[in-house]
């Protein structure tokens, strides 16, 4: 059982926008229109960022993910930009970009599979957070016919990768915008084994819709998570911010308040945590803003 000293430091560390300056500002004004799904990760002093830039519906959705170095984790200098052609996809959405033990930079791509709602993950390895190169990409997680698989979290902890993936539904077609957070493991972080779900949709709360685990901490015996949440169709795109934690890292339970965007929508999602070292935390997130447009902010903990 989770205790309440666990329940209210999670409730204290929720997201608080008026703490967070923007670090990526999306590529255009109004609603469709966005620069967030961030994944950050650390290394010999400086933060590197992946993130997808998004347009508009019939304009070109995810069109690409980017792959920043920053010295103070606010102020980015983009490395590469991969595009949704590359990797044969529709859109692209979150990625995750994490370092293996053996010091090789990892970057998994959500794709859409073109005319359909179907999403896997391609993988791309590189010596460097700027050498990745979408030519040389393979699938670890395909999906399959009833089941689409995308925004990927990450942690790899000693021997054990962990992995918390949204999946959606794709038998009704009037449904897939459903969707749970699947957990799974593996020892090399491209086999993955299956535990079932970790997350679920709650009826008749405010995530009725979905529960999409986006950062997780975890420690000896527990595990604590931050996700997206809606509670209906038309609030897709414009989740808020939840928390949930278990003793499990297979098995999560919602807990605490909820962070949202003070502006239209009120979208605040995509959380990602980054430990700095010496109790120092650094969050990204995508957020709202006034027009309707969606940009990529941080804030220092």
């Amino acid at each position: 059982m989770i205790s309440e000293e666990t329940v209210a430091l999670v409730a204290a560390l929720m997201p608080q926008p008026d703490r967070s300056v923007v670090a990526v500002a999306p590529p255009g004004t109004g609603p469709g229109t966005w620069a967030g799904a961030p994944s950050a990760a650390r290394s010999d002093g400086e933060v590197y960022l992946a993130y997808r830039l998004r347009r508009p519906q019939g304009q070109g959705r995810g069109y690409a993910v980017v792959v920043a170095r920053s010295a103070d984790g606010e102020r980015f200098e983009p490395l590469l930009t991969i595009g949704r052609e590359e990797l044969g996809a529709e859109s692209l959405e979150r990625p995750a970009l994490v370092q293996a033990p053996d010091g090789a930079w990892r970057l998994y791509l959500s794709c859409a599979t073109p005319g359909t709602k179907h999403w896997r993950v391609e993988m791309l390895e590189a010596r460097h957070p700027g050498a990745f190169d979408a030519r040389r990409s393979r699938t670890v997680l395909p999906g399959d016919a009833a089941t689409a698989v995308k925004d990927p979290v990450i942690v790899c902890d000693g021997d054990v990768w962990h992995l918390w993936a949204t999946v959606h539904p794709l038998t009704d077609p009037g449904q897939t915008d459903r969707m749970a957070t699947a957990y799974a493991c593996s020892t090399d972080g491209l086999a993955w084994t299956w535990h079932g779900t970790a997350l679920a949709p709650r009826p008749g709360e405010w995530d009725a819709r979905g529960a999409r685990v986006t950062a997780v901490r975890l420690a000896e015996g527990s595990a604590v998570a931050y996700y997206d949440g809606r509670a209906s169709a038309a609030e897709n795109f414009e989740e808020r911010t939840g928390a949930a934690a278990g003793e499990s890292p297979a098995q999560l339970a919602a807990h605490g308040p909820i962070a949202q965007s003070p502006y239209r929508g009120g979208g605040l999602r995509y959380l990602c945590i980054l430990d700095l070292g010496g109790s120092s935390e650094r969050y990204y997130y995508e957020m709202t803003r006034p027009d309707g447009a969606h940009e990529l902010r941080t804030e220092l903990r």
